[in-house]
This record gives C-alpha cells, structure tokens and sequence, in this order.
C-alpha cells in the first residue's frame, strides 16, 4: 500500500503525496486528525481512493516506528 505514495522534489516541495496527485500525506492526516472522517475526506476529495487514505497512514505510522524521538511532557 505504500506504494501509493511518491516523493518528488518538482512537487509540493518534495513533500510525501498520494501519488498522481498534489495531495500531501500530511494534510489527509491533519484531517484525520481533526476528526474528520474518512467519508467526509472522499467526498471533498473525489480523485482520492479509501487506499491512498490507508497509504497515507501507514506511513505515518513507518515514519514513527523509525523515529526514536522524546515528546516533551505536558
């Protein structure tokens, strides 16, 4: 599932995107976030499939495993 989302420097800056499109992972997991669902995402984001959203947070989720960083107490 990855596979669906690419990196290249000539779009967004470089920034992970749902391949084919100019639709950074972050933005569909702020979204996700913000309590969006994923119906609410397909329907504002018709050229999207309920996979690409998948991909999006299955790499969210590699990057973490990778990252051994601390988060500051609150």
């Amino acid at each position: 599932m990855i596979g669906r989302i690419s990196v290249d420097k000539n779009i967004m800056h470089g920034k992970p995107c749902i391949k084919g499109t100019r639709i950074p992972v972050y933005m569909i997991l702020d979204l996700l976030a913000g309590g969006s669902t994923i119906k609410d995402i397909l329907d504002d984001y018709p050229d999207i499939t309920e996979e690409d959203i998948r991909a999006c947070v299955e790499y969210a989720a590699m990057l973490a495993r990778e990252e051994a960083g601390e988060l500051e107490a609150a």
